[in-house]
Order: C-alpha cells, then sequence, then structure tokens
C-alpha cells in the first residue's frame, strides 16, 4: 500500500492528540503518575488480548527481542518519565517545543546506526513540518508566563525525553529490520520491558498506590484513562511501529509530532479556545510540511 508508513504515522498523531486530551482529564483527577503506570499496564492487557484473541506470530529471535526491549525501555521508561517531569517542570508547551527535537534526533541515530539517509526535499519537509510546531507552541496568549520560566533541569528533562523517544524509534526499526515482525506483539514487548523497571520503583517509592482504591474513589477517571489507554498505548504505539517500519524513522517521527497542531480543533470544539491567527497559521505551515514528506 502507497505511503503505508506515512498515512500509519498521522493516524498515530491523531491518535496521540485524542490521548492527550483524555489523558490530561484523568491526570487532574487521580496524579500524573497514577494514569501513566496504569495506562501502560491496561495498554499491555489490551495487547496481550489481541495476540491470544487473533493468534498473532509471536516468534522472536532473541536480538528482535533486546531491541524491542531496549526500545522500550529507552524510549517509555526514559524517555515518556522525563517527558512527564518536565511537563512539571517547565510546562507543557516548552516541553513539547522541546521534545519537537526527538524527530532530529531519530533521523540522526537512524543515519548514524541504521545508515538511513534524507534526500534533500524529506530535510526541508521536516524542517517546514517542525517550524510550523513551533509557531504553535511558542505562541504567546495574554497572561501566559511559563516560557519565561525556563529552568535548566526542565530543559534538560525534556531533551532527554526528546532523544529517549528518537532512540526508541531507532530500536525498534532494528527489530523489524531483521525479519517479518508483528506491530502489535513489538508493541507487547515494548510495554511490558517498560513496566519491569518502572512498576516496581514506583510501588517503593509510594508514588503509584493501588488502582482499584484509587480508581474506585473516582469511576470517571477510570472510564478515562482506559479510553486514553486505548488510543495511546494500545493503538497509538502498534501504529507509531507500523510507520517506523514502513517508512524512515525521522519522517516517522516528524509526522507523529504534529499533535499540538492537531489538538487545535479539537480544543477549540471541546474547551472553546481561540484560535489566534498565528496559531492557524502556525497549523498551515505544518500540514505544507507534511505534504511535502508526503509527496518527497
Amino acid at each position: 500500500m502507497p505511503f503505508l508508513g506515512e498515512l500509519s504515522a498521522l493516524f498515530t498523531a491523531c491518535l496521540w492528540s485524542g490521548s492527550a486530551l483524555v489523558f490530561t482529564a484523568a491526570t487532574r483527577r487521580v496524579g500524573s503518575f497514577q494514569v501513566n503506570i496504569s495506562r501502560l499496564i491496561l495498554g499491555a492487557l489490551y495487547l496481550l488480548l489481541t495476540v491470544a484473541v487473533f493468534g498473532l506470530d509471536t516468534r522472536l529471535s532473541p536480538t528482535q527481542f533486546l531491541n524491542l526491549a531496549i526500545s522500550g525501555l529507552v524510549g517509555l521508561t526514559i524517555g515518556d518519565t522525563f517527558l512527564f517531569k518536565a511537563f512539571q517542570e517547565i510546562g507543557a508547551r516548552v516541553s513539547m517545543l522541546i521534545m519537537s527535537l526527538a524527530p532530529a534526533f531519530a533521523a540522526m541515530l537512524a543515519y548514524v546506526i541504521l545508515g538511513e539517509g534524507l534526500t534533500l526535499l524529506a530535510l526541508a519537509g521536516m524542517g517546514i513540518t517542525l517550524s510550523g510546531i513551533a509557531i504553535v507552541v511558542l505562541e504567546r496568549s495574554p497572561g501566559r508566563t511559563d516560557l519565561t520560566h525556563l529552568t535548566a533541569p526542565g530543559v534538560l528533562y525534556a531533551l532527554i525525553g526528546a532523544i529517549g523517544q528518537g532512540a526508541g524509534l531507532v530500536f525498534a526499526k532494528m527489530a523489524f529490520r531483521e525479519a517479518e515482525l508483528d506491530s502489535f506483539v513489538a508493541t507487547t514487548v515494548r510495554i511490558l520491558a517498560s513496566l519491569v523497571p518502572l512498576l516496581p520503583l514506583a510501588i517503593i517509592t509510594g508514588r503509584y498506590g493501588n488502582p482499584i482504591r484509587a480508581f474506585a474513589a473516582d469511576p470517571a477517571a477510570f472510564r478515562l484513562t482506559v479510553l486514553g489507554s486505548l488510543l495511546g498505548p494500545f493503538l497509538g504505539i502498534s501504529f507509531s511501529l507500523v510507520a517506523t517500519k514502513y517508512t524512515d524513522v525521522g519522517v516517522a517521527a516528524t509526522i507523529m509530532a504534529i499533535v499540538p497542531i492537531l489538538m487545535l480543533p479539537l480544543v477549540r470544539i471541546i474547551y472553546r479556545e481561540h484560535l489566534t491567527p498565528r496559531a492557524v497559521a502556525g497549523a498551515f505551515v505544518a500540514v505544507a510540511g507534511v505534504a511535502v514528506l508526503f509527496l518527497r
């Protein structure tokens, strides 16, 4: 199928846009760490059920399993954990701006490790897309001060998150290059591997409470987390691997980075937020960049 990788990346960005809004609502009710761990556990359950019901081929070579496990640890355990820390330290908007460097890190690592080269047109498309994202993320609105309260730890957290997510895609690509591999099976390995260090650490440090007790006190938060887990860890991560499998890592990462752009109409419809001309212009620039990546 033509453009399967690019279309999968675009679909992933749509899924992550929806999950971002759902998880935001859930974290406001029960806390970010509770939602972060619970979404991975629920995602793993969905994936294990999918693999069992559809009888997906789970045969993996030792190196495929190792690469997927490293991908989960680097991309989900380290990348997502530091992204959440950056949100707390410097805010979501600045964190998302720094996270938009993830495609650049992914492209550089893919070039060094996998030998993936990008044409000048692909590089131009990536640049245009990321410029559009920057325009939207950096937009100032009355009363906003988050852009003036940068801290060195916050910037470092976001950079580690960006490098982690970019590197996670590269290790996943290595597994796909070795032999045929189902994306849902690959996602299952990634998520389970990410939980191996994350869940015990969260329990030992007391940052993750009994989920039954936590969600029993707030059923709405549980419903939101269930929905977000379907959109994010289950479908979103799986299709991100389809994208990585069928197109260049840097291109896939760039298209998937347009989440802030896709969220504009959602926040306009759901929260009735006013969209400034600058935000709309940035969205058009980003869309133009994505079009270049499709037509490269």
